[in-house]
């Protein structure tokens, strides 16, 4: 049997730190998603200081870099960027113990070649991949499922990248959903063989063009989830709702209750 841990995206400042983790770990959270979405905001010595106190608080922690990336752009000074965004996540996640970086990979591009596409973030993947080995960071890039058709990251692409890179993957059930218009389960474990999965979960509004925006989820999509989901593996669940922690408290009990 596997384990499966949930917690909310989002800790708060750096300030806030030590209080929202010792609430996290009374509620009986396993995990949080440090949000560097729009920054990243912490030094190293506050990243090994607050690496600690999740240790203490028997929280495991992870990364979601800044959104502004784009790995197959056109200009190579945002490609640039978009590595240098993703790399300083790695750098800040060794010292906060934080394992596991989840960033969206980019877009098709003004040609829509996927093959093309696929192959130009595959390199800088494995380019940050050698960069992360020397400075001998203990991290992982989890490129993640991603819930608009226009940009990349289908699950058939992020399960390939993980395959030909050996890079970890982040699947995001809700973007899952507003891309393919359904969650087909049975695909996404032959897809994803890999003993440790790294998920993002909420409620989720979309249109034909895909992922609108994130909802508040309900009890009966949490025990679909846990329907569904392979029991043989180690599962971190991520929730990314608007109300997070609240939603995450009853995606516990509904586990507890199984």
């Amino acid at each position: 049997m596997g384990i499966i841990k949930i917690g909310p995206s989002g800790m708060g400042g750096v300030k806030e730190a030590e209080e929202i983790l010792e609430e996290f770990n009374r509620v009986k959270f396993g995990n949080c998603e440090v949000a560097f979405t729009h920054s990243v905001y912490m030094n190293k010595e506050q990243a090994e200081k607050i690496g600690k106190l999740a240790k203490k608080n028997k929280i495991e922690l992870s990364i979601h870099a800044p959104y502004f990336v784009n790995l197959n752009s056109e200009e190579k000074a945002k490609i640039h960027a978009s590595m240098q965004r993703i790399l300083k996540c790695c750098e800040i996640g060794h010292y906060l113990e934080a394992k596991n970086i989840v960033f969206h990979p980019g877009y098709y591009g003004k040609s829509k070649d996927k093959e093309e596409t696929f192959q130009n973030i595959k390199k800088r993947i494995l380019e940050m991949m050698e960069i992360i080995k020397e400075k001998k960071w203990e991290v992982e890039l989890c490129p993640e499922t991603m819930g608009k058709i226009n940009v990349f990251g289908s699950i058939e692409e992020i399960s390939r990248l993980s395959k030909e890179t050996g890079c970890s993957f982040c699947i995001d059930f809700a973007h899952i959903l507003a891309r393919d218009k359904k969650v087909d389960y049975e695909k996404i474990k032959k897809l994803f063989s890999q003993k440790n999965w790294h998920c993002h979960f909420s409620g989720i509004e979309y249109t034909e063009k895909g992922e609108r925006n994130h909802i508040n989820l309900k009890k009966e999509q949490w025990k679909e989830l846990f329907d569904n989901i392979p029991k043989d593996k180690n599962i971190t669940i991520v929730c990314e709702s608007p109300n997070r922690v609240e939603d995450c408290i009853e995606g516990l009990e509904v586990l507890k209750g199984r």
